[in-house]
């Protein structure tokens, strides 16, 4: 079977309606063109050349399932996104010889990011770890719920992005190089495959309720991809999603001749502009958004769930509530057809440069319930084998003390060099581990993931070249693998 590229043009010819669209006082989830628009010929038609001429692909732009190169194990993913760099000696990847060197000089050289808080004294780990599940995987004491679920875990504990500031770090883990503007992962799941629901975006985000993580918005754009890719954003409180009913007043006729006019503006502008693109893509949204209005609330609402689940996800614990709601939403949205789900954590919240003795619990309790019962519940519903689950940051921890004024303040500093998060389902190994660091949890030194190798791996358990996903971007052919080659790491595949 030959692979599939999948091309498009970048957007050159801004739209001047967009001044009309800003000042109409209708919200995106307003824009109700529904059939109307596909009736009468809008609307990118499906077209499918033969595969050995991947060239002759007409470039549309629209969320209509696609299929890939060759068969897919994985049909969606949910990313849980701790932003700030949990710390992997404390959590997945226990160092018994900083136990015993703590207090003493580090007998190795320490990259370190803040030189001026830095210490050579070694920090060991206050928290014991276990073997749990058939696996053995050793897992600390601070994630007591995720040790149930270890034996249908992948845990990979050399990652590795090799550059230690956040913004870098969550630049290379998610659009594939440490700069910034480029799509996201999410934005690239929803180009080259779309999704199986037409009624709900293709890539949705869950955000934190107390802050956006650093970078902000950028964490779920499309970058120069078009917009219909981007992110689209549930909130952590009601209404999750916001403009998706229009104003009372607009309701009825004056929605109906309101869209009726921007139909027929719609119209004449392809008629004068023959294949613009773009106006392609904002069709697209606005049929989106129609059918939104409905899909979307029923899919967000968790109160349809069984009190037995509500429990299972910690909805009965403040502590463990918000966190769980949005892992349990991220269930339910892939159960209906939505192909990429990323849950984020607040800003920083797992940088703990200082006071990790308290910090670092505190921020496992918010996740560690939610987190495994999403595993569980993907699990016995049928949903885990064609489901990627992912949990991990941009970054880890170093193995010595920052902030060295006592014991309740010592923290640590950044580590690129060696990191750990999990994986689980959609055709990742069960009860795994995956590489190694050294003896301190610094350096990668056995069965090094790059960021590029990560994203090659993912792609390919959704039957996607990473070589071949592209996009035309001022003459040359954009992936998300382009700073490097990348390889799909099968050594983590079942």
């Amino acid at each position: 079977m030959h692979p599939t590229i999948v091309m498009m043009e970048s957007m050159s010819h801004p739209l001047s309606r967009r001044q009309l669209l800003a000042s109409s006082g209708l919200g995106l989830g307003s824009l109700a063109l529904a059939t109307m628009l596909r009736d009468e010929g809008l609307l990118a038609a499906d077209s499918k050349p033969p595969l050995d001429k991947p060239d002759l692909i007409k470039p549309t732009y629209d969320l209509k399932p696609k299929s890939p190169s060759s068969p897919p194990r994985a049909k969606a993913m949910i990313s849980m996104f701790m932003q700030g760099g949990p710390s992997q000696m404390d959590l997945l990847d226990p160092k018994p010889k900083l136990g015993e060197l703590d207090g003493q000089k580090f007998p190795g050289e320490v990259k370190y990011d803040n030189a001026a808080q830095a210490s050579s004294k070694v920090l060991g780990s206050p928290w014991k770890f276990a073997r749990h599940g058939q696996c053995g995987t050793e897992v600390s004491e601070l994630l007591p719920n995720l040790s149930g679920a270890v034996d249908d875990l992948t845990v990979i504990r050399s990652m590795y992005t090799g550059v230690s500031n956040h913004g870098q770090s969550i630049d290379a883990m998610h659009g594939g190089r440490p700069t910034s503007g480029r799509p996201v992962l999410g934005s690239w799941m929803a180009y080259g495959l779309g999704t199986e629901s037409q009624d709900l975006p293709a890539f949705a985000v869950l955000t934190d309720p107390a802050s956006l993580p650093v970078l902000g918005v950028a964490n779920w754009s499309a970058g120069w991809l078009p917009s219909l890719f981007q992110g689209t954003v549930i909130r952590p409180r009601e209404p999750r999603i916001l403009n998706l009913d229009p104003p009372p007043h607009l309701r009825g006729a004056p929605q109906e001749q309101y869209l009726a006019f921007l139909a027929e503006l719609n119209r004449k502008h392809l008629e004068q502009h023959p294949g613009e693109l773009d106006l392609e893509a904002r069709i697209a949204s606005y049929e989106l958004a129609a059918r939104m209005q409905s899909a979307a609330k029923e899919a967000v609402d968790i109160s349809r769930e069984s009190e037995a689940t509500h429990k299972l996800y910690g909805l009965d614990n403040p502590a463990t509530k918000d966190f769980g709601s949005r892992c349990l939403i991220a269930r339910r949205l892939v159960e209906r057809g939505v192909r990429f789900v990323q849950l984020f954590t607040s800003n920083q919240f797992w940088d703990h440069h200082g006071s990790i003795r308290t910090a670092l619990p505190n921020s496992c309790k918010k996740i560690d319930r939610g987190s495994a019962a999403l595993v569980q519940d993907l699990k016995q519903r049928g949903l885990l084998n064609s489901t990627v689950v992912h949990w991990g940051g941009e970054m880890g921890r170093l193995p010595v003390v920052q902030n060295d004024a006592g014991p309740d303040k010592v923290g640590r500093d950044h580590n690129t060099y060696g990191f750990t998060m999990w994986v689980a389902g959609g055709g990742f190994k069960r009860g795994h581990v995956h590489g190694a660091t050294d003896e301190f949890g610094h350096k990668v030194v056995e069965g090094l993931v790059n960021h590029f190798d990560y994203h090659a791996t993912l792609l390919h358990l959704f039957g996607l070249d990473h070589t071949r996903l592209a996009f035309k971007r001022n003459g040359q052919m954009m992936t998300l693998t382009d700073q490097q080659p990348g390889r799909v790491v099968n050594e983590l595949l079942a």
